[in-house]
């Protein structure tokens, strides 16, 4: 179940950004720096919370890590795509064992609409008002 959920907070009907991330601080952190560009915000923690929170809220964009267990950003994206082909999504990742960038072009290559490292929090918010405003 989504964080905002869990925590009794009432979650938007349709939230501007569904952020999916399996670091709770690296969640928390990004959801305030959304929230302090006045972008509503629903939060899970990994691919299959995610995909119920997609399904729950129909959120305008999507933000998600690569690397999460139960299920990873890549098959969470794909799935999305099958479901809603105009869903707005956006790829991060922070790295692991292979170049973060392999990650990210091959989550662009499945259907991820951007992608970003998860530390550049200056072009993750441009990129996300960007495609938030087209």
């Amino acid at each position: 179940m989504p964080d905002d959920l869990k925590t009794g907070v009432s979650a938007p009907e349709s939230p501007d950004v569904l952020l999916i991330d399996d670091d709770a601080g690296v969640r928390d952190s990004l959801a305030m720096l959304l929230r302090a560009h006045g972008l509503s915000v629903v939060a899970a923690a990994d691919g299959r919370r995610g995909l119920e929170a997609f399904r729950a809220h129909a959120p305008k964009l999507v933000l998600t890590d690569i690397l999460m267990p139960e299920q990873d950003g890549i098959g969470a994206i794909l799935q999305m795509r099958r479901e809603r082909p105009d869903a707005k999504i956006v790829a991060m990742s922070g790295g692991g064992r292979v170049d973060k960038a392999d990650y990210l072009t091959a989550a662009e290559k499945l259907g991820a609409d951007a992608s970003v490292e998860k530390l550049d929090m200056e072009k993750l918010v441009e990129i996300l008002l960007r495609l938030l405003k087209a």
